[in-house]
């Protein structure tokens, strides 16, 4: 049964020049950690989730695809900072 959960933080890939995340994570039960493959996984799957912006708002994310690579960011909304960037790195 898919659930729909909060991202409260995220670690960056350092190494990637286009800035890929390695995976978000979240709170609940002390806390939880996906890969982004996982997260693509689950969200195509049908689970839900999402984080608040730096404006506040509710923001959901979803799956993108850019030159043939399929990535997490959130809904659009035309404000910069990215929104899982300027997430906290999780623990």
């Amino acid at each position: 049964m898919a659930g729909t959960f909060q991202v409260t933080c995220h670690k960056p890939d350092n190494a990637d020049k286009d800035l890929r995340l390695q995976g978000v994570g979240g709170p609940g039960g002390g806390g939880w950690y996906r890969t982004v493959d996982q997260m693509i996984n689950l969200i195509e799957g049908g689970d839900r989730f999402w984080t608040v912006d730096t404006k506040g708002n509710s923001v959901w994310l979803m799956v993108s695809t850019r030159n043939g690579r399929k990535y997490i960011k959130t809904e659009s909304d035309g404000l910069e900072p990215n929104n899982l960037l300027a997430l906290p790195n999780c623990p």
